[in-house]
């Protein structure tokens, strides 16, 4: 029930999804039955494989994650996770309350062992293909030992989801010298440095859509931060060639030609294109999407849940940050 547009869009890209891999799984969706039900009633469904799990309360963008959790226990989210928990589906999307998907995961889930903090990953594209950046603010305050398990749980998907052979890794930070930025940052540089990762050193702002490094490594106010801008910049510069559109036949023409390229860079920039963004370091597979998703949104979270599933993502957290004995 969670997003803009549920559970049309929900229940839309779940039917998208079954119908692409000709029911290569089935999905649950969680949530008023009633409402779920009317839209399936729309929708011309063709022995697609799914069923219906009854969630009589909604979280909304406005509640507290972590109250709304404890008060409304008959959510889609809460249920859902709980589903995933009891090992009754193998993965769980949503695109409600990103604070209460993020916290449920944790609470709910629990850690994997030698986690000490889960992190949300981000996908920005650069001139050298997909970037993942993290983390994209479910930690704003992190110690060095949180970065460099985000560096090594951000390779592991990098390799397996990206499919970059060894993904290399840069520190954000102020400049590329090894001395740069506070003493947080510099320890953060040497554990890096000692690390088995492809550690190309510290990047900066610039260097992320230049595709210095497919791992980008960051605490979660700064991944927030460049996240957001990165969003911005598309939407500003089509309100500003509709602006010029309008400033006589000419600039229309200019354009609109303009636009048929930008249509084309924007597509890199699109989020419905990489679904959502995963939480990793949990106990499960869960995919966050955007508050506005749309059903092709929805399709490809279903799709890049699957693939974590299958590529076992958490198995190999598991073993790279399992404590010595």
């Amino acid at each position: 029930m969670g997003g803009d547009y549920a559970p049309e869009n929900t229940v839309a890209g779940a039917l998208e999804a079954l119908r692409e891999t000709r029911n290569r799984f089935s999905v649950i969706l969680v949530g008023r039955e009633d409402a779920i039900n009317e839209v399936l009633r729309k929708h011309r469904t063709n022995g697609e494989v799914h069923s219906v799990v009854n969630a009589s309360e909604v979280i909304t963008f406005d509640d507290v994650p972590t109250a709304a959790l404890k008060t409304k226990k008959q959510s889609s989210i809460v249920i859902g996770m709980t589903l995933h928990k009891e090992g009754k589906v193998d993965a769980f999307v949503s695109a409600g309350n990103t604070g209460a998907v993020l916290s449920a995961s944790t609470l709910i889930l629990g850690r994997i062992e030698g986690v000490r903090r889960p992190t949300i990953g981000a996908f920005l594209p650069s001139e050298r293909g997909v970037c993942i950046l993290l983390d994209a603010g479910a930690n704003v305050d992190c110690r060095p030992q949180h970065l460099l398990e985000f560096a090594i749980m951000g390779s592991i998907y990098a390799r397996q989801i990206l499919r970059y052979e060894k993904p290399t890794v840069g520190l954000l930070n102020v400049g590329e010298e090894a001395s740069k930025g506070g003493a947080q940052l510099q320890e953060t540089f040497q554990l890096l440095s000692r690390s088995r990762l492809n550690f190309i050193g510290n990047v900066e702002g610039s260097d992320i859509l230049r595709g210095k490094a497919q791992v980008v490594v960051c605490d979660g106010l700064v991944g927030n931060v460049v996240l957001k801008f990165g969003e911005s910049v598309i939407g500003m510069l089509r309100e500003r060639l509709i602006e010029s559109a309008r400033e006589g036949l000419l600039k229309k023409l200019r354009a609109r030609f303009a636009y048929g390229a930008l249509r084309t860079i924007m597509k890199d920039f699109d989020y419905q294109e990489y679904g959502g963004v995963p939480v990793l370091g949990v106990q499960g597979v869960c995919i966050i999407g955007h508050g506005v998703s749309t059903a092709k949104a929805v399709r490809n979270m279903i799709l890049r849940a699957e693939e974590m599933v299958v590529q076992n993502i958490n198995g190999q957290i598991r073993s790279a940050l399992r404590p010595a004995a």
